[in-house]
């Protein structure tokens, strides 16, 4: 799960010599790994919830929708309240008060789960998540700065990077651990005993999450050593950018209406032309929800580059591109992992169970891990000769500890041995970036491209290897997006990476648009699979717009007199 960066870089902030306050950092970065379990959990509990409720590839994905939708609503929110206060709210209360009450928010959303789960409803299910996510996004905005604030300044990245590997640790053990409590074994069962099993063990594992969330919010309030964090400071005014948001999230309810209430639809009681009509309604809405989110921000950006008065960071055209590739970059990322579990079922990509799955699904949001993991050694300040060693081992490290932990659960990792020759093709990229924004993100998205061109036009290993391919090149993007879309911003910095945090809402979009076309293109299809299997042209497209946006955005900062490439303030995560 991608989750927000500073942009501070350690090279051109002062050091003061003050102390990290580790016992403050040691409870935050539980808060991370949260995040990754919670979120890369989803892709266990698609397949599941998938099998149980009788749902197509489509509603399946509506997991993802509501879970990611809470993160746009949620920072929306935020930005709202500070157009019209004047102040930021998270500011306000500080950024302890802040973590605070996401987490308890969290732990309403954990109740929601189980009330639904109790109710037997697939759409309290779905509103269950959606609260936990709108206290995700909460803790969100409050803890990247409120990690750099728990110590020197110039060792901030440091910390944010640390909380970014933890979170990507979440996201490798969280499939395994959920995958534990629903199935209640880690050998293989069937699809049918998946839809047999009882929702008494989602209740005992949302009980326990609650639990969790409870705990840590109970840390970070009673303990002593955490401080308050608050801050007084005007809110830029952007009254424009925010009717402008507005609007485009009226277009998206639109949007998002029909398609959400045809998830009651039993597909199985449709003829096959009532099946591809209801394909094609689905569709429609979902590509006019992109469509309000691409044109909405072009047409904004073009008019506050007419008369910027109003509307804030919106008048700088690399925000506004990077505002499209934060929802890009999450939709991807997201979509693979989400819609792995469904290609695996079928037997040219191997024919697994969903509990056989797991490990495969595992090694994706691994893939994220170990390449964050490489590109976290750079945020230290270390000799070039061991960041250059460090950057070689450490992503060996971070892959034999993916097969140790899904060994230790008791999944044979034998077919994933050779996938250390996508690790190897990731390490060379890193020496050829040189750790350059620009250049890590436009080389990263055209092996995207690359990795699932290829996982189109093959079956097999060599297929699956290519779409977990794309969790390595997604491990680096997020800093990179983030530190080029917000450079030059000046007095509007906070204000847009607020705007990026927004964008967080592709998780919600793309994973269903793809989700749909593999129904669509199935129902076309003669041969089994190849719907899901096609689908992924939608990741392909993702990462070449990432691409372009990688070679853009370079021309963009040029004209504005920033050679961000001479730069080094990508932070890794």
């Amino acid at each position: 799960m991608a989750i927000a960066q500073s942009n501070t870089s350690n090279v051109n902030v002062k050091h003061t010599g003050v102390p990290t306050n580790y016992g403050a950092l040691g409870t935050l970065v539980t808060v991370f790994f949260f995040w990754g379990f919670i979120a890369a959990g989803n892709s266990v509990f698609i397949p599941f919830c998938k099998h149980y409720f009788k749902l197509d590839q489509f509603q399946s994905q509506l997991i993802d929708f509501a879970f990611y939708t809470a993160y746009y609503i949620g920072a929306l929110i935020l930005f709202a309240y500070g157009a019209f206060g004047g102040k930021d709210l998270v500011g306000k209360w500080g950024y302890k008060r802040s973590i605070v009450y996401g987490l308890l928010f969290s732990a309403l959303g954990a109740a929601a789960m189980i009330i639904a789960v109790n109710a037997n409803t697939f759409a309290g299910m779905l509103a269950g998540l959606f609260i936990v996510a709108l206290g995700f996004s909460l803790q969100q905005t409050a803890a990247q700065p409120f990690a750099i604030t728990l110590g020197d300044p110039a060792t901030g990245t440091s910390r944010v990077t640390l909380g970014g590997a933890i979170n990507s640790f979440g996201t490798t053990i969280g499939p395994l651990v959920i995958s534990l409590a629903l199935f209640g074994t880690t050998a293989a069962i069937t699809d049918d005993q998946i839809a047999s099993l009882s929702l008494g063990k989602v209740i005992m594992l949302y009980t326990g999450v609650g639990c969790l969330f409870i705990a840590a919010a109970a840390l970070f309030y009673f303990s002593k050593k955490v401080p308050a964090g608050v801050l007084e400071e005007p809110t830029e005014k952007a009254g424009k950018a925010l009717y402008s948001l507005l609007i485009m999230t009226g277009l998206l309810i639109i949007c998002f209406v029909p398609v959400f209430n045809s998830y009651k639809t039993d597909m199985t009681t449709l003829s096959d032309v009532e099946k591809h009509a209801m394909e094609s309604f689905r569709l429609k809405w979902l590509f006019g929800a992109l469509a309000v989110v691409v044109f909405g921000l072009l047409i904004s950006n073009v008019r506050a580059r007419k008369n910027n008065d109003g509307w804030g960071a919106m008048k700088y055209p690399q925000l506004v591109l990077g505002m499209l590739a934060i929802f890009v970059y999450v939709g991807v990322e997201v979509s693979v992992g989400s819609n792995l579990g469904e290609l695996l079922r079928h037997k040219d990509f191997g024919g697994f169970q969903a509990s056989e799955a797991t490990p495969y699904i595992a090694m994706y949001w691994g893939s994220l891990m170990i390449g964050r993991w490489a590109f976290a050694v750079s945020a230290f300040n270390l000799k070039k000769s061991t960041t250059v060693m460090l950057q070689l081992i450490v992503p060996f490290i971070a892959f034999v500890i993916i097969l140790l932990v899904n060994s230790a659960f008791g999944y044979d990792m034998k077919p994933l041995y050779y996938y250390v020759v996508c690790v190897i093709i990731q390490i060379m990229a890193f020496y050829i970036t040189q750790n350059k924004p620009a250049r890590t993100l436009l080389i990263f998205s055209l092996l995207g491209v690359t990795g699932m061109v290829i996982g189109t036009q093959t079956t097999g290993i060599v297929a699956v290897y290519a779409f977990l391919s794309g969790g390595l090149c997604c491990s680096i993007m997020w800093p990179s997006i983030f530190s080029l879309s917000v450079a030059g911003l000046g007095k509007y910095t906070s204000q847009g990476s607020a705007f990026l945090i927004m964008m967080i809402l592709g998780g919600g979009i793309i994973p269903p648009i793809q989700g749909k076309l593999a129904d669509f293109l199935q129902a076309n299809s003669p041969i089994d699979g190849s719907g899901i299997h096609h689908s992924y042209w939608v990741a392909a497209m993702c990462f070449a717009y990432l691409a372009f946006f990688a070679f853009i955005v370079k021309k963009i900062l040029g004209k504005q007199g920033i050679d961000y490439d001479i730069t080094d303030n990508a932070t890794g995560h």
